[in-house]
């Protein structure tokens, strides 16, 4: 079975059908055996195999249907599931919990109008929550034993320490690829899909350059910027992180394909949504917060006044995470998104080393670098400049052969060091060190 490739030109669609109960009388875990398979050989289509990462932590049934039957309790989204493990620790002990002590969590998570409604899903779900959790269950650890596979819950080792810190971390992770990427120093580059030829030659430029000094570069794999920085993130070291707002067996968008194959063999593709979600509107927002959440910075390449990657600012800003900008021409409308965040006091991003010194303490681009090493050969070349002059006035060319230099960087040094009032130039091209 082939998975269902979206059309890249479309906007996803608004609404997901019901999932369909069990066949009457059957077990729950034979009933969801077509859909596991069926997701198995979607993933196999979308993504070919992987095997960078290593085996996948060990994960129970028991355990996973738990959180899947948390995650897809009606009415109880992330916010108010952080609120309930918080007091009552996992999964079973929230549907175990008495109405009293649910309504009094929820009431500091929901509006008081929506408690009741969602004390009632937990305590007694309907038989199409539990038919479709045991299907979910049944797909995803079918999915999670294949090789650079794994789904971690909130409470797995593996969870990224710097994801489960803000407001509202998901409840389940679906991960392909290398899983150690995700708790390397990662920034966020996001911006327009529909991007300047410049735009996405800046993204690819500054994210190949940050993930050669280690950085992971993390993005939502959609067109435009997002691709150009996956791209970047590919061609050096620290790699990419593609946060995706489909189930990850489904590849999305179709003109994103290829690129994300390189991903999941040479980066990491992470989901939070069960397995075959379709590409619905409402998740690719509300997935911005693990892009941010992943990163210690986000950077936005390019954007309109009303471009979506601009939500993931936000979040940035209620995660606590640094944001940055690169400025564009004020005639230009690609760029007015970038100037107002800068106006607002976002960084302003000029070179790579405006951002790596915040994300990677103490790191240093190779421009950076590079001039250090020019400063020391100079330096090396002019402290062998003045010992060749000792004290005694000698002539350019004899100075430059004593200290084995070419002629004409011989006179450069000598300027220097005439300007700087270390020596100083007599008639007939003679050359004397002053006495300090």
């Amino acid at each position: 079975m082939t998975p269902t490739v979206q059309a890249t030109d479309h906007q996803p669609p608004t609404a997901q059908p019901a999932a369909q109960p069990n066949p009457a009388g059957a077990p729950a875990g034979h009933a969801a055996a077509a859909a596991s398979d069926a997701a198995t050989a979607s993933n196999a289509t979308a993504f070919a195999d992987v095997s960078a990462a290593p085996d996948a932590p060990a994960l129970g049934g028991a355990e996973l249907a738990a959180w899947l039957r948390l995650s897809e309790t009606p009415g109880v989204g992330p916010t108010a599931a952080g609120a309930l493990l918080a007091a009552l620790n996992d999964p079973p002990s929230i549907f175990r919990a008495e109405p009293d002590t649910l309504s009094r969590l929820l009431g500091e998570a929901l509006p008081p109008a929506r408690v009741a409604e969602a004390v009632q899903a937990l305590r007694h779900p309907g038989a199409a929550v539990l038919d479709e959790a045991a299907r979910q269950t049944d797909a995803a650890l079918a999915w999670h034993v294949q090789p650079g596979n794994a789904v971690l819950t909130l409470h797995s080792p593996g969870y990224p320490p710097q994801l489960r810190e803000i407001p509202n971390p998901p409840l389940l992770l679906y991960i392909k690829g290398r899983r150690e990427l995700l708790a390397r120093p990662a920034l966020a580059m996001v911006g327009s899909r529909n991007a300047s030829m410049q735009g996405m030659a800046n993204a690819e430029h500054f994210a190949a350059a940050l993930s050669r000094q280690g950085v992971t570069i993390v993005s939502g794999l959609a067109l435009g910027i997002d691709a150009a920085a996956h791209r970047g993130g590919l061609a050096g070291g620290g790699s990419t992180v593609a946060v995706i707002g489909t189930g990850i067996d489904r590849s999305y968008p179709a003109r994103n394909h290829e690129l994300a194959l390189r991903i999941a063999d040479q980066g990491c593709i992470v989901s939070e949504y069960p397995l075959g979600t379709r590409p619905l509107s409402a998740n690719f927002p509300r997935r911005n917060r693990v892009i941010s959440g992943l990163a210690r910075g986000v950077l936005v390449v390019e954007a309109a006044v009303g471009s979506g990657s601009l939500i993931t600012t936000r979040y940035a800003l209620a995660q606590g995470r640094d944001v940055f900008a690169i400025p564009g021409s004020i005639h230009s409308s690609l760029s007015k998104g970038c100037n107002d965040l800068i106006k607002q006091g976002a960084r302003l991003v000029e070179t790579v080393d405006d951002v790596l010194g915040e994300v990677l303490p103490g790191a240093r681009s190779e421009r950076a670098g590079a001039r250090a090493a020019v400063t020391l050969q100079l330096k090396e070349e002019l402290e062998a400049l003045l010992l060749a002059l000792g004290h005694d006035p000698a002539g350019a060319e004899a100075l430059a052969l004593r200290a084995g230099l070419a002629p004409a960087a011989a006179q450069g040094h000598l300027l220097a060091l005439e300007l700087a009032g270390l020596v100083e130039r007599l008639p007939g091209g003679i050359f004397q060190r002053i006495k300090t």
